[in-house]
């Protein structure tokens, strides 16, 4: 597969393409956002941060530098229309694992997760989705809308096979998406103990994994569009994220950074280290 983007500066992400086994596709899209708009600007922000930031991680002793990891650049894509965007996103990731690469996607907002996850089904049957977020994003519709960031893990629901979605750090939804979450998804304690749960029950399945920014407290966190009271620490996040390293996760995703709503620029740098952290945990 040609790729026509050129590579991060980041020194811990320079791999070529065709020696990468784990590339990051930015999809700078937020065509849906309900609340405050920005996410388009998101895999912008990361990117400014990863070049100031270590490359080794002191929590896991492990370096970017010793992975074959790519930045392959952002999705090219027209706006104002969500359908066929929807489409760009699930043929390029289509065309990624035809190489044999893990992809990791910076957005943008949540729904670009729905087409990165339609992709995996068909590469993986068996896929299964952690999803860390504030919202339970498990609504039929909003606004009249199937295609929304609110509805993206119901949508994600439906695609899958055998439909496992485990649901962390959950504190906002309607009455009926919490209905619909205590029958059919797996919300789990949001603690070391229950990701280590999670795992040991998921087994050798392939794993995708969707990280909402907004799982965050806004108070660590404000560079979001639908900031959440009552979120998790970064320590929390980290201990989740670092939890799934006996997982085999074959993709992922990290979402809803708005950068323009944190004028410290302090959320882009946790968003950048969220990414280092689980880009080594993928590798």
């Amino acid at each position: 597969m040609k790729k026509q983007y050129e590579i991060c500066r980041h020194e811990g992400m320079q791999s070529s393409y065709e020696d990468a086994s784990l590339v990051l596709l930015g999809v700078p899209f937020d065509g849906t956002v309900s609340n405050r708009p920005g996410t388009r600007f998101g895999p912008a922000g990361v990117r400014q941060e990863l070049d100031g930031l270590e490359t080794y991680s002191p929590y896991l002793d492990k370096d970017l530098e010793d992975y074959a990891i790519s930045d392959i650049g952002d999705l090219m894509f027209p706006w104002g229309d969500t359908p066929k965007v929807m489409s760009l996103i699930e043929k390029e990731v289509t065309g990624l694992l035809a190489d044999d690469k893990k992809v990791m996607l910076l957005g943008g907002e949540h729904l670009i997760s729905f087409p990165a996850v339609s992709a995996y089904v068909k590469r993986y049957p068996d896929l299964q989705v952690i999803h860390f977020d504030a919202h339970a994003d498990l609504r039929e519709h909003y606004l009249g809308e199937k295609l929304s960031h609110a509805t993206v893990m119901r949508r994600i629901y439906e695609t899958l096979t055998n439909p496992v979605l485990y649901q962390l750090g959950i504190r906002s939804g309607t009455k009926e998406e919490f209905a619909f979450a205590k029958r059919a998804t797996h919300f789990v304690p949001f603690t070391k103990e229950g990701i280590t749960e999670m795992v040991r029950s998921i087994k050798d399945a392939p794993v995708y994994v969707s990280i909402d920014l907004d799982v965050l407290d806004p108070s660590i966190f404000p560079g979001t569009g639908t900031p959440e009271p009552g979120g998790v620490t970064f320590q929390e996040l980290l201990a989740g994220i670092h939890g799934l390293q006996k997982a085999r996760i074959v993709g992922a995703d990290v979402v809803e950074l708005s950068p323009h709503y944190d004028a410290s620029g302090v959320s882009n740098v946790v968003a950048a280290k969220v990414v280092r952290e689980l880009a080594l945990v993928m590798a």
